[in-house]
């Protein structure tokens, strides 16, 4: 065995990759092995990408929601510590398909995080914010009918980072006692993978939709070779 001076050195630690164990590579190669099939089912964004949006994941046996709500955000309070109170976009995993009455309902209690209180049927609560680095690249480029840089996709790696992703309980949400006897969310962490998932898939469509709103004549989609690149921070 390697000694804790050798494999615990920082630069070794940040080449690290994932593994077959790791939780994402496990909910992925479930929802491809069963084929679940993910879609929108609402998307009520403005030009600007601000609005709200449902996302449904439908797999053999169950069907979950990813309910959005994008807002504005001024600079400075832009800020990825956990103390934050506002964020670009804010996110419940919901179990099943909502109501519009469950909708009015989180578009209250979703922004306030952990000020909110939720109920069994809110899975998993989470929040972000875009990158300053990389949304503004790619969404010019795809206004402007070209690819974003393939280096600064690599460099950053993702379009929104989240700053929490909260289950287990917390605020109201769901207890984990409730899933168990769920087979897609038998291994650890598989529902708060589900709703990381769920946020990239969101924004890739949100940096589209508000590049395709800023110049609907040149604008063009991301390559799909292309969002391979891009995954959560």
């Amino acid at each position: 065995m390697r000694l804790p001076s050798e494999v615990m050195r920082p630069e070794r630690m940040g080449a690290a990759f994932p593994t077959r164990l790791s939780f994402m590579r496990s909910l992925v190669r479930r929802l491809h092995r069963e084929q679940w099939k993910i879609e929108p089912t609402a998307f009520d964004l403005d030009d600007w990408g601000y609005g709200h949006a449902i996302y449904a994941a439908r797999g053999p046996h169950r069907t979950y929601s990813l309910i959005v709500f994008s807002n504005p955000l001024r600079d400075d309070q832009r800020t990825d510590r956990v103390i934050a109170e506002s964020w670009d976009a804010c996110f419940v995993l919901f179990d099943g398909l909502p109501t519009s009455a469950e909708v009015k309902r989180l578009a209250v209690q979703a922004p306030r995080q952990e000020g909110g209180r939720f109920c069994p049927s809110d899975l998993i609560l989470s929040r972000a914010n875009r990158s300053v680095r990389l949304y503004e690249h790619v969404r010019d480029a795809l206004a402007e009918g070209r690819q974003p840089d393939i280096a600064r996709l690599a460099e950053v790696g993702y379009l929104m980072r989240t700053t929490a992703v909260y289950g287990n309980g917390k605020f109201g949400t769901c207890d984990r006692e409730r899933l168990t006897d769920r087979p897609e969310f038998a291994g650890p962490f598989q529902a708060e993978m589900l709703i990381v998932y769920l946020i990239r898939c969101f924004t890739l469509d949100h940096v589209e939709h508000v590049a395709r709103c800023q110049s609907p004549d040149t604008f063009v989609p991301m390559a799909s070779e292309n969002k391979r690149f891009l995954g959560i921070g």
